[in-house]
């Protein structure tokens, strides 16, 4: 490429120059190898067969050379014996067998009988002609003969009585050869077409799903819309990013409607209080005219509904970090989470909470994330438990969770199974959950009846949903025998 060619291409920006296809790209590469291996394989083709072709004509004009020397060395023969009879003799023989020409010589090596076409007589074949011994032989390796070429060998008949020449002509062999190239050739071209031709329509045929799939990623980007269906088959790489695609958009889907409705129902919960506070502060423009108890009541409101402004606040920071965590994975003992977070709540509340272990309780997971559930269960127990007397319960233990001796299991929410958990339960003994609430206390801002005048904000259990779900568990719930209730989650354990 010319140098001012390549200067002036490299001023053209970047996003102007042609950028090749990835189909453009794998024909192209397709017809190289193709090009590349057929062409290989021609020309060692080609030179096998010529050599084979010429080694196997010399390999028959020496025999031929050869028995006519044997020949005139076994028996005492003339020129008339090679002259031509229409009963056979040896001129005949070297005719048949080798497809040559003869020409015999007198004894001062002139042409008695000319060959077809005649051959030139050079002074070595005229000495030739005149040996004494029989068989004495001079050989010519390319003579000019009627626009052809020969191998020509002169073989003397013996005692001064002349030779015979015999001739074979390979310019023929080389004809041949060369219209075997030009097949050849042809052959190659076909094959290179051929293979550019078949190479675009394999291209096509892989890339077309690969655009698809391009063209959906495109669609997405320029609209925002996660639904759109990606129409991509197949069991080979292309197929399963096809469907590794389509499933990370119905993920994006999925989280993006759980943003939306996160935003939808604490937009709805947040208009309570701020409603309430809105009310206090029109109130506190005439506090100088409300009595003391009034303004301490007001005040203790504005207080309380601060506090649970807060603290829904909070959950909803915690709920949206559980489920777009950065915190690292790592292995933490459960057992030493609830240990840790059974003491806070024996400092916040004066409950006894006790801890139960019971096996392994390792786990692969996000230590803050899972602390953060546990602590919403103890504390669950304890806003609902207010006037209990015994210690809240802790059980963390390998395996499943399951009924029995004092558990009633009423329902399974979505209960993990499998020896290879960690469960953690929370045993109060506090006023229990209806039956038909069971189902839907893992629900976000979901309140039970009985429990709508007791402060929260329904986020507390959602989280442990979305943690353990994050963990590879699920969460339970049952009611205990005797009142109250137990409820926990699993998580996958550690391998060991």
């Amino acid at each position: 490429m010319p140098p001012s060619l390549v200067r002036l291409l490299s001023r053209v920006p970047a996003r102007l120059r042609p950028v090749p296809s990835l189909r453009a790209t794998f024909t192209v590469s397709f017809v190289a190898v193709a090009c590349v291996v057929t062409v290989l394989v021609g020309i060692l083709s080609y030179s096998a067969a010529a050599r084979l072709v010429r080694v196997d004509q010399q390999t028959v004009f020496a025999e031929v050379v050869r028995d006519l020397r044997e020949l005139v060395g076994q028996e005492r023969l003339g020129p008339e014996d090679f002259a031509p009879s229409d009963s056979g003799g040896p001129r005949d023989d070297l005719i048949r067998s080798g497809r040559t020409d003869v020409q015999v010589l007198g004894p001062e090596g002139q042409v008695l009988d000319k060959g077809d076409p005649g051959l030139p007589v050079r002074p070595a074949d005229r000495r030739t002609a005149g040996a004494r011994f029989a068989g004495t032989m001079v050989e010519h390796g390319e003579v000019e003969v009627g626009g052809g070429r020969y191998r020509v060998a002169t073989v003397a008949l013996g005692g001064g009585r002349g030779a015979v020449q015999v001739a074979q002509e390979f310019s023929d062999t080389e004809d041949l050869l060369r219209e075997l190239q030009q097949r050849t050739l042809l052959f190659v071209s076909g094959v290179v077409v051929s293979a550019g031709l078949f190479g675009w329509w394999l291209a096509r045929r892989q890339t077309r799903r690969l655009v698809q799939l391009a063209g959906a990623a495109e669609d997405v980007a320029r609209t925002g819309h996660l639904g759109i269906q990606v129409p991509v088959a197949g069991r080979d790489e292309v197929g399963r990013l096809g469907r590794s695609f389509d499933r990370m958009l119905v993920r994006l889907a999925q989280s993006e409607e759980d943003q939306r409705r996160l935003v939808q129902d604490a937009g709805h919960e947040l208009r309570t209080p701020l409603t309430s506070l809105r009310t206090n502060i029109s109130l506190l423009r005439r506090i100088d005219e409300l009595p003391a108890r009034v303004r301490e009541e007001l005040v203790d409101d504005l207080a309380q509904e601060a506090r649970e402004l807060t603290d829904l606040v909070n959950e909803l920071v915690d709920l949206a970090a559980g489920q777009s965590s950065t915190e690292p994975v790592q292995r933490v003992q459960l057992a030493d989470i609830a240990e840790d977070v059974a003491a806070t709540t024996r400092r916040r509340t004066g409950r006894e909470v006790a801890v139960r272990v019971e096996g392994d309780t390792t786990v692969e997971g996000r230590a803050g994330a899972l602390q953060r559930a546990v602590s919403n269960l103890v504390e669950n127990a304890a806003k609902f438990d207010r006037a209990g007397t015994g210690a809240i319960e802790v059980v963390v233990a390998r395996g499943p969770a399951r009924g029995g001796g004092d558990l009633v299991d009423l329902d399974d929410v979505g209960q993990g199974d499998g020896p290879d958990v960690v469960r953690v339960e929370v045993l109060d003994r506090g006023p229990g959950v209806a039956d038909c609430d069971l189902e839907r206390i893992f629900d976000r801002f979901y309140r039970a009846a009985d429990a709508r005048s007791l402060p929260g904000s329904g986020l507390g259990l959602s989280i442990v949903r979305a943690v353990a779900a994050a963990h590879g568990g699920t969460p339970f719930a049952f009611r205990r025998a005797g009142g109250g209730l137990v409820i926990g989650f699993t998580v996958r354990g550690a391998e060991n």
